[in-house]
């Protein structure tokens, strides 16, 4: 392993952002499912109820271990983590295509998740490193494109290859498998890790540091969440995700449910979807970067997704619907979730560097628990709203969550607007 005394500049730090955002990408692939969910529960006669415990358990598993791989990483080190869990995943893949009873579909789930779970919670401090705050918004919004980018691959490779293997949803396994062995390959021989002492500053440019933790001091998660903003982002966002988990995992079987598409269909909307998103994600970032402006952004771009979310139960009461209509609204509800998210990752690295940047790892790792703790709250949940309501009442549920949200914004540390005079090496102001 790698690990570099001088910050990397230029063509250098991109290329190893490049490997982090790869690294994401594979990770969130290999837990994709959505696309041949209902030809899974078919072919292994398993109902939404029990695919949702099943779930449920693999998520748990996966939300410990990436609350203990976040402090990993602050420790050990981040490649040292990640590059070996990498391998193992894949081999994973190979083993879900092998599944033939619910005990085994848990069992392979579940390592899948607590080794994914370490991995994610490895990627986002990495990105960080390398991303000085004037582009930092940018920067995760690339890394976004892991979690997003992934919902959309699988979708899209489910799409065009489903019908090639006579609809058989092992081969989309298969396909999982190979593809993150080879690139799994590619970052290890292209990553690198920051010194520790590298780890603990605060990087406002490629070439100036704010400031350095006194490296002889000990730091805890105490001290972090001894702050009410770092409340505010964990609870904040744990509502925001209801809506994303709720596409991200049952996006295809809502829509099939809903107005009766065929799996191939549903994938290609939520494709759209996730392009869209994709997209606003990183372009929002660079916005955000130049504004040096997170808040606006993430509120502005909330208040879009809710309205469309709102439309979109309508559209879920109404029927039947054109193709088109709903193409159009997917896609302005993934544009608005994209446009707050990245900006919303780098206010949250930037409040936690104003704590201490040494917790950059546990902060994280509470971020990827988070992430499958809701998870596990949608899965239990959902089939249990769905079976007495309908996938109406659901989204309204999920609206509700990202109202929700918008009033945690408030304690976040960052301006609002954008002030001539304002000297960008200070700290955040509220």
């Amino acid at each position: 392993m790698r690990e570099l005394t001088e910050y990397p500049t230029g063509s250098r730090r991109r290329r190893i952002l490049v490997m982090a955002v790869l690294a994401s990408l594979i990770a969130s692939y290999e837990a994709q499912i959505a696309p041949v969910l209902p030809l899974l529960l078919e072919d292994l006669g398993i109902s939404l109820v029990t695919y949702g415990t099943v779930s449920a358990v693999a998520l748990c598993a996966g939300a410990v271990a990436s609350m203990i791989g976040g402090r990993l990483t602050d420790r050990f080190g981040r490649v040292r983590v990640l590059v070996p869990l990498m391998m193992l995943t894949a081999l994973c893949c190979f083993a879900m295509a092998a599944v033939r009873t619910t005990g085994q579909f848990l069992l392979v789930r579940a390592v899948l998740s607590a080794l994914d779970g370490v991995v994610v919670a490895a990627t986002a401090p990495l990105v960080r490193d390398f991303s000085p705050r004037m582009g930092r918004a940018q920067a995760f919004g690339f890394w976004t494109w892991g979690p997003v980018g992934a919902n959309f691959m699988a979708a899209a490779i489910a799409g065009l290859t489903l019908p090639l293997f006579d609809n058989a949803w092992q081969s989309q396994f298969l396909i999982m498998g190979a593809t993150s062995l080879l690139i799994s390959l590619v970052i290890a021989f292209n990553i690198a890790d920051l010194s520790p002492q590298l780890r603990a500053r605060v990087q406002q440019t490629e070439h100036r540091a704010l400031g350095e933790a006194a490296a002889a001091e000990p730091v805890g998660m105490r001290t972090l969440f001894a702050h009410k903003e770092m409340w505010a982002h964990v609870v904040g966002i744990s509502v925001w995700l209801v809506l994303y988990l709720t596409l991200s995992l049952f996006g295809q079987k809502m829509l099939v449910d809903s107005f009766a598409l065929s799996p191939s269909q549903a994938s290609a909307v939520m494709a759209v979807f996730w392009v869209l998103n994709i997209g606003t994600v990183v372009l929002a970032g660079r916005w955000s970067d130049r504004l040096q402006l997170r808040k606006p952004f993430t509120a502005g771009g909330t208040a879009i997704a809710a309205m469309m979310t709102g439309y979109l139960v309508v559209l879920v009461g109404r029927g039947s619907i054109s193709l088109a209509e709903l193409l159009i609204t997917g896609a302005l509800i993934g544009a608005g979730m994209g446009a707050a998210y990245a900006p919303w990752m780098a206010n949250y690295s930037e409040n936690t560097e104003d704590v201490d940047p040494r917790l950059q790892g546990g902060a994280w790792g509470v971020f990827s628990f988070l992430t499958r703790a809701v998870a596990v709250l949608v899965v239990l949940l959902m089939p249990q709203v769905v079976a007495v309501a309908g996938w109406g009442t659901w989204l309204v549920v999920s609206l509700g969550c990202l109202l929700a949200f918008l009033p945690m914004l408030l304690l976040f540390r960052g301006p609002w607007r954008r002030s001539p005079t304002r000297d960008t090496a200070s700290s955040p102001t509220r």
